[in-house]
């Protein structure tokens, strides 16, 4: 008997947290709506979820984050203007942030950690699988990183989270897995199936340098596991500890994804994704390089 994997069809993007961390910037804009180039953090994700197979999105959200609803709204005014004036190329790229997804948005009232956060779609999702884009986490990869983690799922049918490995004491700002490899398209280095997780462990006390990223692909268990737990680190609702709860009736696996992660939820790690991510761009990279290359370091 041939069992059927449910689709994900929903991808569900956290962006209720205050963003301490880029005052004064936060204090009126989401951090989620901060530019990266030319597009606000969240749209990386919501084309990267896209490019994965996935239209319907779920924006968790909280006061003073409207700009977050307009950015993927209709803007008459300004199309009305850019018609007029013949701009067709700014009409375009307009047009197509309404245009590329349907989106729900539900209110996360207080932040009261990631699971929390999670928990607040459960209504929307329903009985389904859906994937998890932390908008902080901006992943520049050849095959999307979401789709990485749902090749996975659709092989196992089980909860996937993405994998990376992280440097020293650095594990201590991450949830950490203990997992073993898997053999999975011939290779040996990449699929791991998960044992344990810590959630921001001492560097002594963690069980591997493999922390996880913020991309998931969760079964809809998951929202019993989250209701079950107790508040953990920072006394808020770790989405981490969830998935340790449901580890003890159903496998989860972790996925070492291809492609390189920038931290833009960290101004360090804000400031390479933009350099970065300019040089790559075929309108700017050009004079950007030669303006670098003539600054006096």
């Amino acid at each position: 008997m041939v069992v059927m994997i449910p689709k994900v069809h929903k991808a569900v993007f956290p962006a209720a947290g205050l963003g301490t961390r880029f005052l004064p910037a936060t204090k009126a804009m989401p951090k989620e709506m901060l530019p990266l180039v030319d597009k606000p953090l969240i749209q990386y994700g919501v084309e990267e979820a896209i490019h994965s197979g996935i239209q319907n999105i779920i924006i968790v959200t909280g006061r003073g984050k409207t700009a977050i609803e307009d950015h993927f709204d209709v803007s008459f005014e300004l199309e009305q203007t850019l018609e007029a004036k013949g701009k067709k190329d700014l009409l375009a790229i307009v047009r197509n942030v309404s245009d590329m997804i349907n989106v729900a948005y539900v209110r996360q009232k207080e932040a009261l950690g990631l699971g929390h956060a999670v928990l607040r779609v459960k209504e929307l999702v329903g009985n389904e699988p859906f994937a998890v884009v932390l908008s902080d986490d901006v992943i520049d990869s050849e095959i999307p990183a979401i789709r990485q983690l749902l090749d996975v799922y659709e092989f196992y049918g089980a909860s996937v989270v993405a994998l990376m490995e992280v440097p020293g004491d650095a594990i201590s700002s991450y949830g950490a897995v203990d997992a073993e490899p898997v053999s999975h398209n011939s290779g040996k280095d990449r699929l791991f199936r998960i044992r344990n997780m810590v959630e921001k462990p001492k560097p002594s006390d963690a069980p591997s340098n493999l922390a996880i990223i913020g991309r998931y692909v969760l079964t809809p268990d998951v929202f019993a596991s989250i209701e079950a737990i107790e508040p953990g680190s920072g006394g808020e609702i770790q989405l981490t500890d969830a998935l340790k709860h449901l580890l003890k009736n159903r496998p989860i696996y972790g996925y070492r994804f291809e492609g390189t992660r920038y931290d833009a939820g960290d101004k360090l790690g804000f400031l390479k994704a933009t350099v970065e991510f300019a040089l790559r761009r075929y309108d700017l990279g050009g004079e950007f390089r030669a303006y670098l290359k003539q600054l006096k370091l």
